[in-house]
């Protein structure tokens, strides 16, 4: 949230986004964040917290989902929701892998640090690194598809593109577009550690296996739907995907794995493991076998290839 760019307050409409975050979590709505290429150079805005948000900026609190029922498209809505969280049952030619799209966005894409999808609607378009150009919200939805799902791209016009950028929209809760919910996707990771692949292995036959299977297959339930999804092999996300990448994947299992196992907060939410445990452990997973990505070639083209990636 520091790369964000000034803009008038005044001209911000009066509102208090005030709903309810799964008990009691508020975070404040800050400033443009992301402009358009024309608007790069703006200077930075200070953010605002929770602690002196005023009228102006206001506060944002997560919706129940029981406020779909008041929208006008709540058909849609739900029907994106569905998809996010049953995505190989429901698309099964667009998914390769045995992965839903909220096996990676914790929560149905509503916990910090676990990527949520709360500011995606009016974070997209914006320039990628790894593609080296603008891509919109429908291109990253595909690209997920492509790399993370082993899959196929969803048609961009069609209805299933169409109602999960509906359910994001309808999480944004109608912040404008030159705002953002102060929240980070993703927590920091020191990238300066060394990863311990035989250590990795004992922390993740200690702390993994249980849902992830001795092999990383995962786990399904009777009915042949995912529960824990496979961390390597052929049914795992492929090498194109960013949980391939050590510090990437160690970023997301710090703060959100492994589950049940904090007695305060979501799914245990994290809290369990050091940097240096989440890099080893990363380090075993990441690097074990798994699909190729043709599309591979065409990342990074600026040369500047994170020094992590797989390829």
């Amino acid at each position: 949230m520091n790369n964000l760019n000034m803009m008038d307050t005044a001209k911000i409409k009066k509102s208090v986004f005030a709903l309810t975050m799964l008990g009691a979590m508020a975070v404040a709505v800050s400033g443009c964040s992301d402009p358009k290429p024309a608007d790069r150079a703006a200077p930075e805005f200070v953010v605002t917290t929770a602690d002196d948000a005023n009228e102006d900026i206001g506060k944002y609190v997560l919706p129940q989902d029981t406020e779909i029922l008041k929208e006008p498209n709540t058909d849609e809505i739900f029907y994106g929701k569905r998809l996010l969280n049953e995505t190989k049952r429901l698309l099964p030619e667009h998914v390769g892998a045995e992965m839903n799209c909220n096996s990676c966005h914790i929560s149905q894409g509503k916990v910090p640090l676990g990527d949520p999808y709360i500011n995606s609607f009016n974070t997209y378009p914006k320039v990628m690194p790894r593609a080296g150009k603008e891509v919109d919200l429908e291109g990253r939805i595909n690209g997920c598809f492509q790399r993370s799902m082993n899959g196929k791209p969803l048609d961009r016009e069609g209805p299933e593109m169409k109602a999960m950028i509906a359910y994001m929209e309808w999480l944004s809760q109608k912040i404008p577009e030159s705002q953002r919910v102060d929240i980070q996707n993703a927590g920091d990771i020191d990238t300066s550690l060394v990863a311990d692949t035989d250590r990795g292995e004992k922390i993740y036959y200690a702390q993994c296996a249980s849902c992830h299977g001795d092999n990383g297959e995962g786990l399904k339930d009777s009915r042949g739907d995912i529960v824990f999804p496979p961390l390597w092999g052929d049914e795992s996300f492929n090498i194109g995907a960013g949980m391939a990448r050590t510090y990437k994947a160690a970023a997301f299992v710090k703060y959100n794995m492994p589950m049940s196992v904090q007695t305060k907060g979501l799914w245990g939410h994290g809290g369990i493991l050091t940097d240096q445990d989440a890099v080893d452990v990363a380090e075993f997973f990441a690097h074990k076998p798994r699909p190729e990505f043709p599309g591979k070639v065409n990342d990074w083209p600026s040369g500047k290839k994170p020094k992590d990636a797989r390829y």
